[in-house]
């Protein structure tokens, strides 16, 4: 009666057994890319953690109206036109303003395109990302980065540091695609009034009014250009703007309006410019409003992703979402399961360093520590192979960081001689001690 309680500990062997084929391989580095060969694609995370407040909720730009017609001309002369040219702006590089796009520019990298999903795609990728009303632009997998009043240079360090901080390739360049922040009007008598944008480049006035079509008098004698600037406005007769190529070469700043006319006194040209101001008051009110509806509409779409991400969460807690596990069997620390990751794929040495992983220290065994995963192939039902590693030495953990996991994979450490023969004793010893005892009572 006492053999029958003699104690039998789980082990692997090789064989057929009752249910299959065991197949036991050793763990080394050529077996190991065998046993991730096995086709496996994780669960991935809901598309909502993957979505920014920002993302598609951003206003464009308000536009700054047509140009006011330009004032009548009359006739006049000379003796009324004073020259009276602006102050020279000082030459400093072109700052990135709202409304501004701009590109960034990557080289074909071998796996840059996956690790920067949307912002560096194929070769010399460009991505244009307009500046929006906060001066920040939306990147993809980095967030809102904000640009305005930046160089060139400050922004592409800015972006070079966002990049290393989201773990990110930084391997891009930063150009400004397209100019829409710092304009110049131009209107009057020329050909083509309109608004012309500053570049890198900068823009003088003899460019801006080639660019507009030229002027487009009948008397250089009586004609003048008029730049409002700043609340000021300043003359430059025609006659001293050809005869000198210092005028031509004036630079222009943000905000200029340029007007030619015929008007040898300031009070048309001073309305035209109260339309200038005017207009731009209602851009900056417009931009304003555009700033507050696009604060809502963040607000609100944050607060919607928030609610369906804790929802998410709550169905994950109460074991509501269909998970891939695998199983810890034998001298682990706790028997259970392992739930393996979203989104990526899982190794041996996580779940052997997992709470609840990982060799017994008292009880198991650390030369026996398998990997059981049954066959997928119909024709081999009910076969399991037995990946088997020795970690007595401590350097074969290296292959438990590359051994990859499979849903319903099984880890199994077996237990140790010492703690099978004690686990035999303590069920001997009491029938060797009740067996006399019930004898004699009988």
């Amino acid at each position: 009666m006492g053999c029958s309680t003699i104690y039998r500990s789980p082990s692997v062997s090789a064989g057929v057994s009752d249910t299959g084929k065991v197949r036991v391989v050793a763990m080394t580095p050529e077996t190991v890319l065998v046993a991730n060969r096995s086709a496996y694609a994780p669960q991935t995370l809901p598309a909502v953690f993957g979505l920014s407040a920002g993302s598609g909720a951003g206003a464009s730009p308000r536009g700054i109206g047509a140009l006011p017609e330009a004032p009548s001309t009359q006739d006049g002369v000379r003796s009324g036109l004073t020259l009276d040219p602006p102050p020279q702006v000082a030459l400093t590089p072109y700052t990135i303003g709202v409304g501004d796009v701009v590109v960034l520019s990557t080289p074909s990298t071998q796996g840059t395109a996956g690790e920067l999903s949307g912002l560096l795609a194929a070769q010399n990728s460009r991505n244009g990302y307009t500046v929006q009303d906060d001066g920040s632009i939306n990147i993809p997998d980095v967030g809102r980065v904000r640009l305005e009043g930046l160089t060139v240079d400050e922004g592409e360090a800015l972006l070079f540091q966002r990049l290393v901080e989201s773990q990110l390739d930084p391997t891009f360049s930063l150009e400004v695609a397209e100019f829409n922040s710092r304009r110049v009007s131009v209107g009057g008598a020329v050909g083509q009034p309109g608004v012309m944008s500053i570049t890198l480049t900068p823009l003088t006035l003899g460019e801006a009014i080639a660019a507009a079509g030229s002027v487009s008098v009948g008397d250089i004698d009586i004609s003048s250009v008029r730049i409002y600037r700043e609340g000021n406005v300043y003359q430059i007769p025609l006659e001293d703007l050809y005869s000198s190529s210092e005028f031509q070469n004036l630079r222009l700043m943000a905000a200029d309006s340029v007007f030619v006319d015929t008007d040898y006194d300031l009070d048309r040209a001073e309305r035209y410019f109260e339309q200038q101001i005017r207009r731009t008051q209602t851009t900056i009110a417009g931009r304003e409003i555009a700033l507050d509806e696009l604060t809502a509409a963040v607000t609100l779409r944050r607060a919607e992703l928030d609610e369906r991400r804790d929802n998410f969460s709550q169905t994950l807690e109460f074991d509501a979402v269909d998970r891939d596990y695998v199983y810890l069997s034998g001298e682990v620390r706790t028997q259970g399961r392992f739930a393996l990751p979203f989104n990526h794929k899982a190794v041996l040495a996580d779940a052997l360093f997992s709470t609840g992983g990982g060799v017994a220290k008292e009880t198991g065994d650390a030369s026996e520590v398998y990997v059981l995963r049954a066959s997928s192939d119909v024709r081999e039902f009910g076969a399991v192979t037995a990946w088997h590693l020795d970690i007595r030495n401590a350097a074969n953990l290296a292959m438990a960081s590359k051994f990859e996991l499979r849903p319903d994979d099984i880890v199994f450490i077996a237990e140790n001689p010492v703690t099978r023969w004690g686990r035999t004793v303590d069920q001997i010893t009491p029938s060797l001690i009740t067996a006399p005892i019930n004898a004699i009572a009988d």
